[in-house]
């Protein structure tokens, strides 16, 4: 049966990776990937992390099976990171939160739950989005829907198109929105028309359905929550799908979760054992190891204290990357004005770089960049700026 198959189109950020390892160029750079590199070009290993593994590693007692939806400590970790630790949602029943397989695994869990009580929904994404965002909802069998998000002419959101789609948006149908560092653009909302778009769902009617993939790359986590809060101040019901795999550095642990908010926690209750019942027949339960270093950490004051450290370490180098790159383009002599690049947030920037200048790039530079101009500014490190800069500005003259 499997003589007649035709080749699946390669990924386009993965597919990018494995062009990459095979070049053997020895000066080459990936800036597809979304992964968080350091100052020398590797992803390291948190402290906190090993630390916390140190303690597993003395403390665990067996590796049985977890619940279907993973440990209450994990979840309890979770929902303090996404509403804080004294949250009235929390304490009231009011949020129910499963760990998934990264946060993929939160969206593709929330997408099947979705679609068996919402079955003729549409699920409206910003135009652009995180790539793998039309494969994941589109395999769960939702309808998918675009609303404005990205201005091209002022490198910014376009926030009265988006704020007008999402008025016209039917009762019903779900919206994803980037709660920060918006994959692939590096732009987000301000506090402020996250406070418009909270009292426009609220008057429409349709379900949000977060995606919160790097909490603390942008601001902070306090800071980089408040979206949720915003939500849940008005009383909305609402989904989320996180990711603790970018900002522990856990990427090949696949630690995500995702946690659905109700209006009572009879109705929470109810919901989630739907929840349930898809992981179920999906993958059964959850790895332990990365929900339990996550656990572990946050538990623990002064683990978490050096997380916070850590994470920040990390938020302020990919800030430092983007001026790096806006100085360097400056200084030689490139006509475009590329400071919008220090305005964006997260590992991710809409470079400004068309798909010639970007094939170019990879095919005479031996610098991977995502069609569309996409680049993980992480990937930029002080021992290939200077190469990078001069190969941008070698395409744009």
């Amino acid at each position: 049966m499997f003589n007649d198959i035709s080749p699946a189109p390669a990924d386009p950020i993965l597919g990018l990776t494995e062009a990459f390892k095979a070049d053997t160029n020895p000066n080459k750079i990936n800036l597809g990937v979304g992964v968080y590199k350091d100052a020398s070009g590797a992803t390291p290993i948190l402290s906190c992390v090993k630390k916390a593994e140190a303690t597993l590693l003395e403390t665990e007692k067996t590796k049985g099976y977890l619940p279907i939806n993973g440990s209450a400590g994990y979840a309890k970790g979770v929902q303090g990171l996404l509403f804080g630790a004294d949250s009235g949602l929390v304490a009231v029943g009011r949020v129910a939160t499963a760990h998934t397989p990264g946060g993929t695994g939160g969206l593709r869990v929330g997408a099947e739950f979705l679609k068996k009580f919402r079955p003729d929904a549409k699920i409206w994404m910003s135009n652009p989005t995180w790539a793998n965002h039309k494969g994941v909802f589109g395999s769960a069998g939702l309808e998918l829907a675009s609303y404005p998000y990205y201005c091209a002419e002022t490198r910014g959101l376009d926030f009265e198109a988006m704020l007008a789609a999402l008025k016209a948006v039917p009762a019903g149908d779900i919206v994803l929105l980037h709660v920060t560092c918006h994959n692939p653009t590096g732009v987000d909302p301000t506090v402020e028309q996250w406070q418009q778009i909270a009292e426009v769902a609220g008057e429409a009617g349709w379900l949000p359905f977060f995606d919160f993939a790097y909490q603390g790359f942008g601001v902070s986590v306090e800071e980089d929550r408040k979206p949720l809060e915003l939500f849940a101040a008005k009383g909305l019901e609402f989904v989320v799908a996180s990711s603790c795999s970018k900002n522990f550095g856990l990427y090949n642990e696949r630690v995500g979760g995702f946690s659905l908010v109700g209006h009572s926690a009879e109705a929470v209750s109810a919901a989630f054992s739907h929840v349930k019942s898809v992981i179920r027949t999906n993958y059964s339960n959850p790895a332990s190891h990365g929900g339990a270093i996550v656990d572990t950490i946050l538990a623990s004051a002064e683990l978490t204290q050096e997380w916070l450290g850590e994470l920040a370490e990390m938020r302020d180098r990919i800030k430092a990357m983007r001026g790096v790159l806006v100085a360097g383009l400056q200084q030689r002599g490139v006509d475009m004005d590329f400071g919008f690049i220090e305005r964006q947030n997260g590992m991710f920037s809409f470079s400004g770089l068309s798909d010639e200048a970007v094939a170019t790039l990879q095919a005479d530079q031996a610098i991977y960049i995502v069609k569309g101009g996409r680049i993980n500014v992480a990937g930029i490190t002080p021992g290939n700026a200077d190469y990078l800069c001069d190969a941008i500005a070698g395409v744009l003259k």
